[in-house]
């Protein structure tokens, strides 16, 4: 019945010259008395004034369309490094490129927003524990290392406690990790996204004005089917994609130096190829990384000659090559 009356709706709402039926005056019969005149006139004049409230309506609902984004006060531009699978070291190669770009150029600031609720890894791989403080306009103040401004859910929780959420409940305090912290002055924010094409993924999009979106995938063909709507998510909403990272590309062996594609050889160049998309870095599968980041050293920090340090470096300014002129 809902449906119905919608539908109805509709159809009252369209222009008089279209509307399939055409409302006029009752017109008076030899036989009709005044006062029954009078009440359909009546009638009819409520039905006309019904039909104009309904387009009014309408008319706003459709101008509201999609959130308007907003800037994020102090942020220059807003860097999201995302994909469409958990797993693929997403996060180990977010705070790589943070760190990364900081080091390229040492006049920029740069912050790191963990945007992944349900399992926040920024702490942990940043070095940091404790809750931020709160600023006189109560602001949380972002904890801060290796020179990184870093916020993450992980600061306000247990580290063993689990979120358990659901979406309205996500979506809130991801709005207040972008609006309720006082970044300072930044060049750049990288946001960590969670896995997926969810709610938060859409939210920052929408809310946000984002200056580019960088996909991260191994090359193994399951994790590149989740890529793959990952970089067509990011189209849909309007969100520039400046290309792929390719995470775990090759193995070298640390005795015999022989190299080994463990996850397959070159299937993010053909998915960037079938996007038209470029690759923005190769990094390879390197014990030094997993360990460094588990101990909170991130290799970029830790070892800045090593050759994954150097692919990280590679790759963040392919990132900043591709980034629109920042706004004064």
């Amino acid at each position: 019945m809902g449906a119905l009356v919608w539908r109805w709706a509709l159809r009252a709402a369209r222009p008089p010259g279209r509307s399939r039926v055409a409302v006029t005056a009752p017109r008076r019969s030899p036989g009709c008395r005044p006062a029954a005149c009078a009440a359909l006139s009546s009638r009819s004049s409520s039905s006309s004034t019904r039909d104009e409230v309904l387009r009014d309506k309408r008319a706003q609902i459709l101008s509201r369309g999609l959130p308007k984004q907003k800037p994020i006060e102090g942020v220059k531009q807003v860097l999201v490094l995302a994909s469409g699978k958990g797993g693929v070291g997403k996060s180990t190669t977010a705070v790589n490129i943070a760190l990364a770009l900081a080091a390229n150029d040492s006049t920029k600031e740069v912050g790191l927003l963990d945007a992944d609720i349900y399992g926040p890894s920024i702490p942990k791989m940043m070095n940091l524990k404790g809750n931020p403080e709160l600023t006189p306009k109560k602001l949380m103040r972002p904890l801060k290392n290796y020179g990184i401004a870093c916020m993450s859910m992980g600061f306000l929780i247990e580290e063993t406690a689990p979120v358990v959420w659901r979406g309205l409940m996500v979506m809130s305090a991801v709005e207040k990790l972008l609006r309720q912290v006082d970044w300072g002055q930044l060049d750049y924010l990288v946001i960590d996204m969670p896995p997926g094409t969810g709610d938060v993924q859409l939210s920052v999009s929408q809310n946000v004005p984002i200056a580019g979106a960088v996909i991260v995938s191994t090359p193994q063909d399951i994790a590149l089917l989740d890529a793959r709507k990952g970089a067509e998510m990011f189209k849909k909403v309007h969100v520039p994609v400046l290309g792929l990272v390719q995470n775990m590309s090759v193995f070298q062996c640390p005795k015999c130096k022989h190299e080994t594609h463990i996850f397959g050889a070159g299937g993010v160049r053909d998915l960037a190829k079938s996007l038209g998309l470029d690759i923005l870095g190769d990094i390879p599968l390197h014990v030094n990384i997993r360990e460094m980041c588990d101990s909170g050293q991130p290799v970029v920090i830790s070892q800045p000659q090593s050759d994954a340090a150097k692919a990280y470096l590679r790759t963040a300014m392919e990132i900043v090559r591709r980034l629109p002129v920042p706004p004064a």
